[in-house]
This record gives structure tokens, C-alpha cells and sequence, in this order.
């Protein structure tokens, strides 16, 4: 992708432009692009620390700039029952823990008893 028309911070590598944080080079044809919404999701830029060409201290300055351009969006209020969902499911995935006294069963020598059937008659 081209870089936007609407340049407001440009550094060696990086560009903060109207679409977001853009690289420079148009060799990459806009792989690196991030837009300005997605500036703030954890994991974003983890893909772009990880390549060998990048200089990081202009892609640090570039954050910033862009950082302050494109503020971080308020975050989704969830409705109770999506909050009472995310909840429920953050419970069942943790493994159950028991105490030692309720793994503790024994039978101490005493038969079961069983109780005589009743019936209702007519």
C-alpha cells in the first residue's frame, strides 16, 4: 500500500500517516502497515519486533507519534449477561481443587443400609 497522502510524523523506517503507522519502504507493499485502531490491541506489533531489518528505536518513536495521534478507544462496556458469560466460562476452565479432607472417604467397616421401597395404592 502507498503511503497516505496525509503524512504527520516521518522517521528512517516509519511514517505515521493518515491510515496509521506505515512503513517507508514500498518494497514491503504495506505488509507492516498497522492501522490507527489497531494501534492499541496487545499483539499488533509483536510480528513487527520479530523481523530481522527493523530499527527499533524509530519504530519506538513512530509508536508514540502515532500513540498520541490516534488515542485509545474507550473500551466495550459488557452487558451482564456477556459480563456473567466471560465469568461462567474464566470459572469452568480452571481445574477444580478439593481439599484433602474431601478426597479423604472411607468406609470404616459399616454395611449400607437400604431403606424398604414404599408404594402409593389406590
Amino acid at each position: 500500500m502507498a503511503l497516505h497522502r496525509d503524512i504527520y510524523w516521518l522517521g528512517r523506517q516509519w511514517a505515521v500517516t493518515g491510515f496509521g503507522l506505515q512503513a517507508i519502504d514500498q518494497r514491503l507493499k504495506g505488509a507492516f502497515d498497522v492501522e490507527g485502531a489497531k494501534l492499541w490491541e496487545d499483539g499488533t506489533l509483536d510480528q513487527l519486533r520479530a523481523q530481522p531489518w527493523l530499527n527499533a528505536a524509530d519504530l519506538d518513536k513512530a509508536l508514540a507519534a502515532a500513540r498520541k495521534r490516534y488515542p485509545e478507544p474507550p473500551r466495550k462496556v459488557l452487558s451482564p449477561v456477556e459480563a456473567t458469560l466471560r465469568l461462567s466460562e474464566s470459572i469452568l476452565s480452571q481445574p477444580a481443587r478439593l481439599s484433602p479432607q474431601v478426597l479423604k472417604l472411607s468406609a470404616e467397616g459399616q454395611l449400607a443400609k437400604f431403606s424398604p421401597q414404599w408404594r402409593i395404592r389406590r
